[in-house]
């Protein structure tokens, strides 16, 4: 696709957005005060020129531009950027989907307006974590850990919504709740055992954010938003779309903003590695998720 062609596409479809994007604002919507839907457009078409389908096609190319629109859409209604990591996008078939990542989720909560804040932790084993059920709503009562228990078997991880008025609304999760989970995710899962701490967090912000925002009094436009997003990464008919674990795991780690450590050459006679010089190490360089393929079975 030429240049040309690409600025037409991105001209036609942001005047699209920013139609429907004025029509939902006429009707109540309001973005954050700091959000620029602008710039956040912009950055989208930057990273979209650079996301591909399994078969390495442009998804310019290969998706339409209903579900393009639709994606962007869903991003500026819940004031996300891809430039601030908090969204990428990733081609099904001829869809392009959202997906926000797990500063993304973050965000989105904050902005509902009886959300203060919100943060999650990772339970290790040898921890001691303690809840009680409240009158029907669990609570937590302290947790406990240690230094060296961040090396051990993670066992759990909770999330904690702190609404406007100071309360403090708990979510927890087993090792095998985020199994269950994770086996249902359209990704595969070579990430969750690479990050299990972080991908834990996200998994546990994910549920805890579900079941608050369905019952919050916001904007439905920015609810359904929300959970477009969050329906996109689980697919209830699983398929297994082919050997492409290594891409997968550089698109799912990237958007978690971490890097791989570069790969070291080995000296065939001598056996010692060969550190590489400054000027030709590899560098790595943040991108958005390329493909999807569905794991076969759950992993940390």
């Amino acid at each position: 696709m030429t240049n040309q062609s690409v600025a037409i596409i991105q001209k036609d479809i942001t005047d699209s957005v920013n139609n429907n994007l004025a029509r939902l604002q006429e009707d109540g919507l309001i973005l954050p005060a700091n959000y620029n839907a602008s710039n956040a457009l912009k950055s989208a078409f930057f990273k979209l020129q650079d996301t591909k389908d399994r078969s390495q096609k442009p998804a310019l190319d290969v998706c339409t531009r209903e579900s393009i629109a639709n994606s962007l859409l869903d991003m500026v209604v819940q004031g996300l950027s891809p430039a601030k990591t908090q969204c990428y996008f990733i081609v099904y078939g001829d869809q392009l989907q959202l997906n926000r990542s797990y500063f993304g989720t973050q965000a989105v909560l904050k902005r509902l307006t009886n959300v203060k804040d919100i943060w999650a932790n990772v339970i290790y084993q040898d921890d001691v974590f303690d809840y009680e059920n409240d009158r029907g709503r669990e609570k937590l009562v302290g947790h406990k850990t240690a230094f060296e228990n961040r090396d051990k078997n993670i066992i759990g991880a909770y999330a904690v919504i702190q609404t406007a008025d100071d309360e403090e609304l708990l979510t927890v999760m087993t090792r095998k709740e985020f199994e269950a989970s994770w086996s249902q995710s359209k990704t595969q899962q070579a990430v969750h055992k690479k990050f299990p701490q972080e991908m834990a967090k996200r998994t546990v912000i994910n549920r805890a954010a579900k079941a608050f925002i369905n019952t919050s009094d916001d904007s439905d436009l920015l609810v359904q938003a929300i959970n477009n997003s969050t329906e996109n990464e689980y697919d209830n008919e699983r398929k297994e779309v082919g050997p492409q674990e290594e891409i997968n795991e550089k698109a799912n780690t990237e958007a978690l903003d971490f890097a791989p450590e570069p790969k070291k050459e080995v000296n065939q006679e001598t056996g010692e590695i060969i550190e590489p010089e400054a000027d030709k190490q590899d560098i790595y360089v943040e991108s958005e998720p390329l493909i999807t393929a569905v794991s076969s079975g759950p992993g940390w």
